[in-house]
């Protein structure tokens, strides 16, 4: 063979080495796109899983009591694995904390709306605290509320806790801008008012006491309001 026509053929094959390398390199570079995005769909469904599981749970603990709900009965209903569902929490007192946190977080985004919409109406102001209150209350069945004491009293004593900051907060302000109203009785402060308030829920809305009055969370609490106002607010015509 000519020494043309080696030159030639050797440039033939490296202009080949540099192709195949080049189709190589950019496989290489298409597998690793291809395999981010799959990736992230994968995190992006993973992360989608988490409201939907505290949403099953919720509505099933709040009805029946979280003691006879399973993981296993979680992860069917749902359609995902029992690895799924364990790697967003890994016990179902862990995923009940969850259900709370949701619970309070909604509840506590709502006073909020409430008081900063009629900052100065008392009568607006009460009756939007109560309406959402009691509507809050009412999903919450007693059996939810026993098994909690009974099995996770740790969170329970939270919960007790959570509601107390709540009704403290948002309750307070309100009395406090009804007694600047005149619609709340001046001759006790609000902070006793409150107090009392407290002391009722604490010693009604739990679990021993609400099954010996035959109540739900909401009729208890709907009772202890109506007891409160009857004392605290003035009524037309009444001078204190």
């Amino acid at each position: 063979m000519e020494r043309h026509e080696l030159a030639s053929l050797f440039a033939r094959i490296g202009r080949c080495s540099f192709f195949l390398e080049r189709t190589r390199h950019l496989l290489r570079m298409a597998q690793q796109e291809n395999m981010k995005p799959a990736g992230k769909s994968r995190s992006r469904k993973a992360d989608a899983s988490r409201p939907l599981i505290v949403e099953a749970a919720r509505a099933h603990f709040f009805s029946h009591g979280f003691r006879s709900v399973t993981m296993d009965d979680l992860a069917e209903e749902l359609g995902i694995s029992k690895k799924t569902l364990y790697a967003h929490f890994p016990s179902k007192i862990a995923l009940l904390e969850a259900v709370l946190a949701d619970k309070f977080a909604g509840v506590e985004a709502k006073l909020k709306e409430v008081t900063r919409a009629y900052p100065h109406d008392f009568s607006t102001a009460l009756h939007e605290l109560l309406s959402n209150t009691q509507r809050e209350l009412d999903e919450i069945k007693p059996p939810f509320v026993r098994d909690m004491r009974q099995k996770a009293p740790h969170v329970f004593k939270m919960v007790e806790r959570r509601r107390a900051e709540l009704i403290e907060r948002h309750f307070g302000k309100l009395f406090v801008e009804g007694q600047r109203a005149g619609m709340v009785r001046k001759d006790i402060p609000a902070k006793l008012i409150i107090e009392i308030l407290l002391t009722m829920v604490q010693g009604i809305l739990n679990p021993p006491k609400m099954q010996e009055l035959g109540m739900t969370p909401k009729e208890g609490f709907t009772g202890i309001i109506k007891i409160v106002l009857e004392g605290a607010l003035i009524r037309k015509g009444e001078r204190l």
